[in-house]
């Protein structure tokens, strides 16, 4: 049984997002606070240049949002998709209790049956 949920390519996209250490910690930073990229690329150890492309990673999976203030881009962080990705990983820890549920009943029967 797989578990997935319309628009696969979508749910892709977040985990793959996700998968990135200084993407997390962005979308940790943002989820607190919208923050220009500007401020966001002080934390790091890379270009502004690269920065933004792990900001445009995020965007592109729904995972942040950016807003343009004059001459600066704040980037917020978007709860719902976090909530996407936390439903489809419940769904797979259901589908895992459940297969050790079932090993569980199958090595408590009775072997004289």
């Amino acid at each position: 049984m797989v578990v997935d949920e319309a628009g696969g390519a979508a749910v892709d996209r977040i985990f793959h997002a996700l998968a990135d250490a200084t993407r997390r910690d962005i979308v940790t930073r943002v989820l607190r606070h919208g923050q220009s990229v500007s401020t966001l690329a002080r934390h790091y150890p890379m270009s502004f240049a690269a920065v933004q492309k792990h900001v445009a990673v995020l965007e592109r999976a729904a995972l942040v949002t950016k807003e343009r203030r004059g001459r600066e881009q704040v980037v917020h962080g978007n709860p719902a998709a976090l909530r996407r990705a936390a439903r489809l990983l419940d769904a797979y820890e259901r589908i895992w209790r459940d297969r050790v549920h079932a090993i569980d009943q199958i090595l408590a029967e009775d072997p004289e049956r």
